[in-house]
């Protein structure tokens, strides 16, 4: 009996240094894993832009460094960091040119969260309650677009691509860093602003602060119906 609980609790000292080691050995496959996937998407990638033409504007590294630092500080941020891209064509002056591909990440990023949180607000309250959703139509309308003024300020920009044309006009794609923390930031600004539009929003408020709040992936914003 004396030689089993010894056994036993020789088992409860090793079972856990066994489990450690298996976890860190899973964690070693993932990482290796994800290393090979990024590499991959990596290699894509800068083949995508020169069979397009794309060209590396305003720095004199070449497209494939100032990728390779995209993906990294990317990777330092984790599920805190995500890309953005901002794009414009037909113009001729770069200035110009480079103002319209901020304007339309803004854009489009301010798009993106006035269609989460419309959703979330369409499912989660209107459902539950009178219908209220036409309501919150100036909530919404002010909210993109206070969400589009306080975004820029917090969107770090990595680097720019351009393409001519033989007409003597161009296209650029500018890609930007956001990193979660500023963003639910300025997320919670343009929603306090809205707030003084909607009676509706104020009456549900901690919902919609909730809502407002909540980080959302590109890829999984769908807009409200």
């Amino acid at each position: 009996m004396k030689k089993i609980l010894l056994f036993l609790m020789a088992m409860l000292l090793v079972a856990p240094s066994v489990s450690a080691q298996s976890q860190t050995k899973t964690q070693k496959m993932l990482n290796k894993e994800l290393r090979k996937a990024l590499k991959k998407e990596y290699k894509q990638k800068i083949k995508e832009f020169k069979k397009d033409g794309w060209k590396l504007y305003g720095s004199t590294r070449s497209i494939d460094v100032a990728l390779l630092n995209h993906y990294s500080k990317l990777e330092e941020l984790g599920e805190n960091g995500y890309e953005l891209m901002g794009e414009a064509s037909k113009f001729k002056s770069m200035n110009v040119g480079k103002q319209m591909a901020i304007n339309n990440a803004c854009n489009e990023y301010a798009r993106q969260t006035g269609s989460y949180v419309k959703g979330r607000i369409v499912s989660d309250i209107a459902g539950n309650a009178d219908d209220v959703s036409s309501e919150f139509d100036h909530f919404y309308s002010a909210y993109e677009t206070l969400v589009e003024r306080e975004i820029k300020g917090e969107m770090q920009e990595s680097f720019a691509v351009v393409k001519n044309f033989k007409d003597g006009t161009h296209a650029m794609q500018v890609f930007f860093i956001i990193n979660e923390d500023a963003a639910t930031k300025a997320r919670i600004r343009a929603m306090e602003n809205a707030m003084k539009e909607s009676q509706a929003a104020q009456k549900y408020a901690q919902q919609v602060s909730d809502f407002v709040q909540e980080g959302f992936a590109k890829k999984d914003v769908k807009p409200a119906e």
